[in-house]
């Protein structure tokens, strides 16, 4: 059965703009126009292009893939300490609704400046913070995350460690990305479960296509794992909840 779906979480890869290896780690091509085909049976209608750690600080493949993929469409970037605030106002009415700091992998800013600079985001340009993060490491970064306006963590928090905390979190109103199955090291099920239990407004699937460096890449089963799980709340976890959060229905 097609669903109607908000695609929380994809990469574009497009080689006419900048791309930096990290690790050693250069990704194929994905376009727009790959995605659009990738997702054409899915039932996906909207979702959020977030930028990785191999697109650096680079906006312009962003601003280009948005421009290409349509008004449902949103962007997640990574931004500079540097990025003055014209530039936050010209990413946001561009499509951009968020920052993102990527603390799993490094690269988009020294943890002691997120507080800083995501608050500076959420106050110029109404942008909230994603993290792509380890749970191990959610005793430090509680009071960060908590001190922030609007937040969102990937990949279910990527480890099954700090559980207690992550569900406080999602308590306190912290959505959690329901993407990347293939390259996390939790139960699947038992995550998303309780993270439903916790706030039914909490989870936002993603398909985390196109699966960079994830040893299992995403297959239409994980959609259906989803709805499976959560029965009568699929719809939220599969649409409402993200597009709401990006503000793209009310």
């Amino acid at each position: 059965m097609t669903r109607q779906i908000f695609d929380s979480h994809f990469h574009i890869i497009d080689s006419r703009f900048p791309l930096v290896r990290n690790n050693g780690y250069l990704p194929p091509e994905f376009t727009a126009t790959d995605y659009l085909r990738a997702v054409s049976d899915l039932g996906v209608t909207g979702g959020a292009v977030v930028s990785g750690s191999f697109q650096a600080f680079d906006q312009n493949y962003l601003t280009d893939a948005l421009a290409t993929l349509g008004p449902m469409f949103v962007g997640v970037a990574n931004i500079a300490e540097t990025t003055s605030d014209e530039e936050l106002l010209r990413l946001a009415e561009a499509g951009v609704r968020g920052v993102r700091f990527n603390l799993y992998r490094g690269g988009s800013a020294e943890i002691e400046s997120v507080s800083s600079l995501g608050r500076r985001a959420w106050d110029v340009a109404g942008m909230h913070v994603e993290f792509y993060l380890d749970a191990h490491d959610l005793v430090d970064l509680e009071p960060v995350i908590t001190a922030l306006p609007k937040v969102s963590i990937d990949h279910l928090g990527m480890t099954s460690t700090h559980r207690d905390i992550l569900l406080r979190l999602v308590s306190r109103g912290v959505r959690v990305k329901a993407t990347g199955f293939g390259r996390v090291q939790l139960d699947v099920t038992s995550t998303i479960r309780e993270i439903h239990q916790e706030n039914p407004e909490a989870l936002m699937f993603g398909t985390d296509l196109p699966s960079t460096r994830a040893p299992v890449p995403f297959h239409r089963d994980d959609l259906e794992l989803v709805a499976d799980i959560l029965a009568d709340g699929t719809s939220l976890a599969l649409y409402d909840n993200a597009a709401r959060f990006y503000g793209l229905t009310a």
